[in-house]
């Protein structure tokens, strides 16, 4: 009766009943979770990786931005420096009167008769880097430069220099690089001596304490560059070096060539640089002066000297002078305009016969000729041979190198052009 009574029990392993040992239907089994509805959250399960894991994205962008961000600044500040040597050249008198005696020294001496003297540099440790880069770019140029080592020239090299004709151009930041101090004294004081430093004024700079004739150059910068970068490395002093060296090339080359483009294309037929200058003879239009670049050189009182086409032509936008003199009317060309010695600019233009160049004397020639054909008519009538282009002038008129050609189209003058520049375009 009490078995009857007692109810069944339950546990994890046995299910007793009172009358069966092993229940024909087993329990039901316990409930499963509610599946979450497709509008709740549920994050999905990842993919199984055995790589390693990947830096996060997180991490690589702020170390990119730290290197942009120092770039920009390194950038900033070179930019920042040429500006500020570039105000400098504009409106320091120092600066300005040194360029232009280091333009004179390398232009004097930059003969007519094949012995040209050259532009022997000098530098040590990464201003020799610059001084080998100014010399490749003299070169270039049409102007013949050498790089000496200071240490070598002590042992040897000192032959390398010709004291009648070479012009010495020395580069350092300091101004007192001991190797350039123990060879100072070694150099012939005759020689013109540029030096391209960090100096502004000559008397804060050793060399020119030792040397007071030389030539300065200042390539200053704005800030220290342990300021700039916090630490000493030649940077910003290097690239204002190198502008203030190429400045000096560029005016040089002008002022010796008539088409500095043809000279550099002449002595740089390699490279990309090369194939882009070999372009297509081009027509004679292209290189003509237009009359409106030529400044006219009115004086209320004669007569007109030397030293008056030498301040027009300083003037004038394209270096060309046209003027009215006592027998006539002409222009004078920036090639005549440098032969002016110190002794022909007191004198009269009438006791200067080779400096003008009577309109009369002008040989025609149409704009569309090519400078190919061109350049074969002035040879040929240079050397008195008949001319078998003679379509491309419209008058045979007796030429030679120093004559000016007057480039014609529909009939009107457009401008003049110098013989020997056609010469060294073809």
């Amino acid at each position: 009766q009490q078995q009857q009574q007692r109810p069944p029990v339950h546990n994890s392993e046995v299910y007793l009943l009172s009358q069966t040992p092993f229940p024909a239907i087993p329990p039901p089994s316990p409930p499963s979770p509610i599946t979450p509805a497709e509008s709740e959250f549920c994050a999905p399960i990842e993919a199984l990786s055995l790589s390693d894991p990947s830096i996060p994205v997180c991490n690589v962008r702020p170390a990119l931005e730290d290197r942009l961000t120092s770039a920009v600044h390194v950038l900033n500040t070179e930019a920042e420096a040429l500006h500020c040597l570039a105000k400098h050249y504009s409106t320091d008198r120092t600066a300005r009167d040194g360029f232009g005696r280091a333009v004179d020294a390398i232009t004097r001496r930059q003969g007519e008769d094949g012995n040209n003297g050259k532009v022997v540099v000098v530098g040590v440790g990464k201003s020799g880097h610059i001084a080998k880069k100014l010399v490749a770019t003299f070169n270039s140029l049409a102007i013949q430069a050498v790089f000496l080592h200071p240490t070598e020239a002590l042992h040897g090299d000192l032959g390398q220099i010709d004291n009648r004709r070479d012009t010495l151009l020395l580069i350092t930041f300091s101004g007192k690089t001991p190797e350039l101090l123990l060879l100072l004294p070694h150099l012939n004081k005759s020689l013109p001596l540029i030096l391209i430093t960090a100096h502004t004024h000559p008397h804060t700079c050793e060399i020119v304490r030792h040397r007071p004739d030389t030539i300065l150059l200042p390539a200053p910068v704005h800030e220290p560059e342990t300021t700039s970068f916090g630490v000493s490395a030649p940077t910003t002093s290097t690239t204002v070096a190198l502008a203030v060296g190429d400045a000096l090339a560029m005016v040089a080359s002008q002022e010796l060539h008539p088409s500095v483009a043809s000279v550099f294309a002449r002595n740089h037929p390699g490279g990309a640089i090369g194939a882009a200058l070999r372009r297509p003879r081009e027509e004679v239009r292209h290189f003509v002066t237009p009359f409106t670049d030529i400044a006219y050189l009115d004086k209320d009182f004669p007569p007109i000297t030397g030293a008056d086409i030498l301040r027009a032509g300083y003037a004038s936008p394209s270096g060309w002078v046209r003027l009215d003199y006592p027998s006539g009317c002409g222009v004078v060309t920036p090639s005549r305009i440098r032969q002016l010695s110190s002794s022909d600019l007191v004198k009269p233009v009438q006791e200067l016969p080779w400096l003008i160049t009577p309109k009369e004397d002008f040989v025609r020639m149409r704009a569309e000729t090519t400078t190919r054909d061109a350049a074969d008519w002035i040879r040929a009538a240079t050397s008195g041979v008949p001319s078998c282009i003679a379509s491309a002038c419209s008058d045979e008129l007796e030429c030679s190198e120093v004559s000016i050609i007057a480039v014609s189209e529909k009939g009107e003058c457009i401008g003049l052009v110098e013989v020997a520049r056609l010469l060294e375009e073809a």
